[in-house]
């Protein structure tokens, strides 16, 4: 079970988090990662599979991890990156594509959601912007090398007042957009008051999601 958990932590956190986790020290999860990963070092092209693995962990951690959780030597990982940096597409995003920025745009840079979406780093900016979507507070401070804040700014009465009018009945979406905010900062924001959806809304809700979870790309 302990083993089971650390592999599926290994790389999207820090190793310090996952020491706290397992009630163990910071050494001995480096050793159990050697162990569990270690070995024979994989040479040639890569697979799908391997490319799905590596997007996996992609601005999660440092190549080197990445290298020893795949099996691969840091050189090889490095060189794969700049194959992806080559491929880049454009278009409608499909849900799926939305559906994966949205699951990772708050702990990941742009530019790695870039390669993993295979998209250029615009798109992700223009995309982002547009879904209301922000970055998490924690990876935000790990990121400010300039020391300045990541707050957004109070909410004003005028703001309050729009966001306990709207929000039953409008989705968090339409909320953000009229207010320059992230829906993430709308639903805090809204739950911190002690607001509620109407059930017509909820109901509606329910319908979109099955409607997105069915709707072919």
């Amino acid at each position: 079970m302990e083993i089971a958990r650390f592999k599926e932590c290994y790389g999207l956190r820090d190793d310090q988090t996952i020491a706290r986790e397992l009630n163990r020290s910071v050494s001995s999860v480096r050793k159990m990662a050697e162990t569990i990963f270690g070995g024979n070092r994989k040479t040639g092209s890569w697979d799908g599979e391997e490319i799905d693995q590596l997007k996996r962990y992609l601005g999660a951690t440092s190549v080197k991890k990445m290298a020893l959780i795949l099996g691969r030597r840091p050189e090889d990982v490095e060189r794969q990156l700049k194959e992806l940096r080559k491929s880049t597409r454009s278009g409608r995003w499909s849900q799926d594509e939305i559906a994966e920025l949205k699951r990772l745009y708050g702990t990941r840079t742009d530019e790695s959601l870039a390669l993993i979406l295979g998209r250029d780093v615009q798109s992700i900016k223009s995309t982002s912007r547009r879904l209301c979507i922000s970055k998490d507070k924690a990876f935000l401070r790990r990121h400010d090398r300039a020391g300045k804040s990541t707050r957004m700014p109070r909410w004003k009465k005028d703001e309050l007042q729009l966001l306990r009018e709207r929000y039953p009945a409008h989705s968090n979406l339409s909320i953000a957009q009229d207010l320059n905010r992230s829906v993430k900062s709308v639903v805090s924001k809204a739950h911190n008051l002690g607001l509620k959806k109407d059930p017509a809304r909820l109901r509606e809700m329910g319908r979109e999601n099955v409607s997105l979870r069915y709707k072919k790309p």
